[in-house]
């Protein structure tokens, strides 16, 4: 983890600590939060910052607030991330994770592009280009499994990228820009849904005689350097029932 300051308001502080509390499974569904006097003055902070505090646990859907009783912490899946969030995450933390994530079954190969990945990349179908595999998850199952295509020349000049393995020193983001010189200025995201096929259900570790009837959250990012060239394309499939959120300040 990054030794990096907290710089975010100290509601945002405070929520961001229950929710890993509550997504890693050491608040247990059920459990109670402290009130908001004992919040406000373990964090020392008013009693209206830890409101604030709770309330975006609850719009989270982490917790709900039962009246008489405190508020209680739910048991239910996280929302799945985009590329561009696990990006902003990496940047600020120095792990792409989210609360209660981990990540296993990495694995890295050069391979022959697919149409729409050499489109994404510019490059032309079937040149080899680097796929790099991982599934995300959380106590409650695949919160997504995710791919990362990478231009071949990353390869020769990261051999990490290569590898079976989780990266460390960074993100394959961070160890390109630092590698070229160049840094990622510019991405773009897409967000769809689209029923499970039966190498989407390998990919999810799901019985492909028993695929789920409702579809799936797809998220793509390309992400582009400062010379114009796109030095990564990410596909994230959602696990089934896990949907995707953003928040962001609205200006009044």
């Amino acid at each position: 983890m990054s030794d990096q300051a907290d710089n975010r308001a100290p509601y945002a502080q405070i929520a961001a600590h229950y929710a890993e509390l509550i997504t890693s499974g050491q608040l247990t569904p059920g459990s109670l939060l402290p009130s908001i006097k004992n919040l406000a003055q373990e964090w020392n902070v008013s009693t209206a910052t830890a409101e604030k505090a709770l309330r975006k646990l609850r719009t989270e859907g982490l917790v709900r607030g039962i009246h008489g009783i405190g508020t209680e912490v739910l048991d239910l899946p996280s929302p799945m991330s985009s590329g561009s969030q696990r990006q902003d995450r990496g940047r600020r933390s120095g792990s792409s994770w989210g609360a209660g994530e981990r990540s296993d079954s990495h694995q890295a190969a050069l391979v022959p592009a697919p149409a729409d990945v050499a489109e994404a990349l510019d490059v032309k179908p079937g040149s080899d280009v680097i796929r790099r595999r991982r599934v995300y998850r959380d106590r409650h199952g695949i919160v997504a499994h995710s791919t990362s295509w990478v231009p071949a020349q990353y390869g020769r000049l990261i051999p990490e990228l290569l590898k079976s393995d989780r990266l460390t020193g960074g993100t394959s983001l961070q160890l390109i820009a630092r590698a070229t010189g160049r840094p990622i200025t510019h991405r773009i995201d897409t967000a769809s849904a689209r029923l499970l096929t039966a190498e989407d259900a390998h990919l999810l570790e799901l019985p492909p005689t028993q695929l789920p009837a409702e579809p799936v959250v797809v998220m793509t990012a390309k992400f582009i350097d400062s010379e114009s060239n796109v030095v990564e394309y990410g596909v994230d499939l959602g696990g089934p029932g896990r949907t995707w959120r953003t928040e962001s300040e609205v200006a009044t």
